[in-house]
C-alpha cells in the first residue's frame, strides 16, 4: 500500500471525515507477546504461558496485552500516512478507547484510519483519527478509538 502524503494542514483538510486508509496486516507474535511483557513487568499467564493458556484459558491460546496492539500503532499509522514538511509531531492524547476483542498469538491485524476532525490552532495542526484494529477473518476488532496528533509544520 502507498501511504498518502501529508504536508500542510490543507492536505489533511482534504480527509476531513473520511477514510484515510488501511495499513498492511500485521502478526502478533509470541515472541512480541514476551517481549512486551518483559517490557512492561507484566507476565500473566494468558499472556505468556501457552501451555496454560491452551487448557485454562478462554481463548484457546495466549493472547496479546491489550497496550500491545495499541503499541503497534505508530508502525501501522506510518503505512496510512506519511507526514512530510514536519517540524515536529506530538501524541496529544486518546478518547474513547475501547477494546472489543482478544488478539490470540499468530493473529494478523490491521489498522482503518478515519479522520474524523482536523483544526488549524495558531500553525498547530490538530488531528483526531478514529482508529480501529481489525483482526483477520473476525467479526469484531481488537480496539477502537480516537487518536489526536498535534502536528507542527516547517
Amino acid at each position: 500500500m502507498n501511504p498518502v502524503i501529508i504536508r500542510s494542514f490543507e492536505d489533511f483538510e482534504q480527509y476531513n471525515g473520511k477514510e484515510i486508509g488501511t495499513s498492511d496486516y500485521f502478526k502478533i507474535t509470541q515472541k512480541q507477546i514476551n517481549l512486551f511483557a518483559d517490557a512492561t513487568h507484566d507476565h500473566q499467564w494468558i499472556h505468556t504461558d501457552p501451555e496454560r493458556a491452551k487448557v485454562e484459558g478462554a481463548f484457546g491460546n495466549t493472547i496479546a496485552h491489550g497496550y500491545l496492539t495499541l503499541s503497534i500503532v505508530p508502525h501501522l499509522w506510518e503505512q496510512i500516512v506519511k507526514v512530510e514538511n514536519l517540524k515536529m509531531m506530538i501524541n496529544y492524547g486518546i478518547e474513547s478507547l475501547r477494546f472489543a476483542q482478544a488478539v490470540t498469538v499468530d493473529s494478523e491485524v490491521r489498522l482503518v484510519a478515519n479522520l474524523k476532525n482536523v483544526a488549524n490552532l495558531r500553525g498547530t495542526v490538530k488531528a483526531e483519527v478514529e482508529v480501529k484494529l481489525e483482526i483477520k477473518d473476525q467479526r469484531k476488532p481488537a480496539f477502537t478509538g480516537v487518536l489526536i496528533f498535534l502536528y507542527h509544520f516547517n
